[in-house]
């Protein structure tokens, strides 16, 4: 840029302190060398977001950097410092959640961390491929033949928000002979049932780990899923599972400080466990490829579980409505016109 040339601004979403998010303008950011510049079409809010900006969870200071910690977008190449992409490519970003900043006009990206998409696809709805695409990577990762066929399997999955639902969905697809799941919420456990959910458990707590026992015979699920990240379902998963069973921990953890973990009922359920993190280092970044698959064929259709579209103008708004789960929330979507 030259010498006293005035610098582009744009609206950016910006973390002032914990709980408290606006839209401000910004100035746009340079690609560096490997990195391309996009101009961001659509995105949405990730259960992990709301973990970040309420507890500060993963962000070092406040205000955070502009535009972060928003990772779900999909956008068009305006500059180009990369071999690999063109400008006009549409493309699905995928970068760390570190380095995330899609709640803006305008991103730079590394381009390693971006999926070009064809230009047809349906923007609004092939932006969540990215939260899919975590799912589709974390049950890779599940144990031996658990991984290939969950046939003969119960499955429980604890929450459906949009990661509970997308878990639905994948693990019918892997034929679970049972899906059980745990939500509050009317409308998001009416959601799971079309999703692939077979019983849906209403309350929350101990009476939940009950009704579990109940419908499994007191046994406990061969496979759960803990997609909320809250401490009090992270020790509940090892009262769901039964022994020897397997606990995927998904849902983000709710504190940098260490919490109250019941490692008792673990060593007794002699539970097998782990975590997700890393699926933007994948290779080729296949399961994000094969998730814009899944929504591009029309395999699964995500245009349920999009209860909002809201302008990144009004960022709080949309923050606010995820946070509290209100007015029918599951993914909040969020516009760039």
């Amino acid at each position: 840029m030259m010498p006293g040339a005035t610098k582009r601004l744009m609206r950016a979403a910006v973390a002032l302190e914990r709980a408290v998010l606006r839209c401000e303008e910004v100035v746009v950011p340079q690609a560096g060398p490997g990195e391309v510049l996009v101009r961001t079409r659509a995105a949405s809010i990730c259960g992990s977001d709301l973990h970040m900006v309420n507890t500060g969870w993963g962000i070092p200071a406040f205000p955070a950097m502009s535009g972060h910690p928003g990772h779900e977008a999909v956008g068009e190449v305006v500059e180009s410092r990369s071999e690999r992409f063109s400008e006009g490519d549409l493309v699905l970003t995928t970068p760390h959640i570190w380095d995330a900043r899609c709640f803006a006009d305008y991103q730079a990206v590394d381009d390693a961390h971006v999926l070009k998409l064809d230009p047809d696809v349906d923007i609004d709805t092939v932006t969540l491929a990215q939260q899919l695409g975590t799912v589709v990577y974390a049950a890779k990762r599940l144990p031996g033949s658990l991984a290939r066929s969950l046939e003969g399997q119960t499955c429980l999955v604890v929450g459906q928000g949009s990661a509970g639902l997308f878990w639905d969905f994948i693990l019918t697809r892997l034929g679970a002979e049972r899906i059980i799941s745990i939500e509050p919420l009317a409308w998001r456990r009416e959601l799971g049932q079309k999703y692939g959910v077979d019983d849906s458990i209403d309350v929350t707590g101990e009476n939940a780990t009950q009704a579990v026992k109940d419908l499994t015979h007191g046994a406990g699920a061969d496979l759960v899923i803990e997609a909320v990240g809250t401490t009090e379902t992270l020790s509940q998963a090892f009262h769901l599972v039964r022994d020897e069973g397997q606990v995927v921990l998904f849902g983000l953890p709710e504190s940098e400080q260490p919490v109250p973990f019941d490692y008792s009922q673990m060593f007794k359920s002699r539970a097998h466990v782990f975590t997700v993190l890393g699926s933007q280092d994948e290779p080729g970044l296949t399961s994000y490829v094969e998730a814009v698959g899944l929504i591009s064929s029309g395999e699964i259709d995500v245009e349920p579980i999009i209860s909002h579209r809201i302008s990144i103008s009004e960022i709080d708004r949309a923050f606010e409505i995820a946070t509290n789960r209100v007015d029918g929330a599951v993914k909040i979507g969020l516009t760039f016109d």
